[in-house]
């Protein structure tokens, strides 16, 4: 996990190098982090969620905020997301719920804060009929099915992502993942990590 934001354009391969160098951490600082995204769908119609409505995903967002204290975030007075304790939970392009998890001191913490955050999420969602499912495609949906949420850049990002690859727009609406993020104590270390 880099440590440093990164405020400008990278111009060449010596300010790439320099700017990962900079995230380079003693072991003793180390922290992990998980990456944990799921799709939502209404239990009736078994369709994706869309952002507005009873059974959505901004429903869901509220009911984390009322009932779990998550603080809101905002884009143009829109809820696109949450914050608590370091961890963030976010929206991408079709509607898929992430967790963005904070960074902890090893994967038993982390487990128990996915399973904490899955059962959170499962409070809201048999409260208003939905369900979460974490598969890498979605199931049964098209390119059509998906909603896309109400976030400047999933504007801009895609037409252009059609315009680059034959699947780029299918990668952004209809798929999840589960990640990992790592800090490292040399570019070897990274190296390898990555690798794995």
């Amino acid at each position: 996990m880099v440590g440093k934001i990164l405020t400008q354009t990278i111009e060449d391969t010596e300010e790439l190098i320099s700017y990962l160098e900079a995230g380079c951490k003693p072991i003793a600082a180390w922290k992990i982090g998980t990456e944990h995204e799921k799709f939502g769908y209404n239990k009736t119609s078994l369709k994706p969620l869309p952002y507005f409505g009873v059974c959505s995903i901004k429903s869901i967002l509220e009911g984390l905020q009322e009932t779990f204290g998550w603080l809101p975030i905002l884009e143009e007075n829109q809820l696109i997301g949450l914050s608590k304790a370091g961890a963030n939970i976010s929206l991408e392009p079709g509607g898929q719920l992430e967790l963005s998890g904070a960074p902890l001191d090893n994967v038993h913490e982390t487990c128990l804060e996915v399973a904490n955050h899955l059962a959170e999420v499962k409070t809201i969602a048999d409260r208003i009929g939905a369900g979460f499912i974490g598969l890498g495609a979605a199931p049964i949906w098209n390119h059509d099915d998906m909603p896309i949420m109400p976030k400047g850049r999933y504007k801009l990002m895609a037409p252009y992502m059609e315009k680059v690859g034959s699947h780029g727009t299918q990668m952004m609406f209809r798929t999840c993942t589960v990640q990992v993020n790592l800090d490292y104590f040399s570019e070897k270390d990274m190296i390898r990590k990555l690798r794995v």
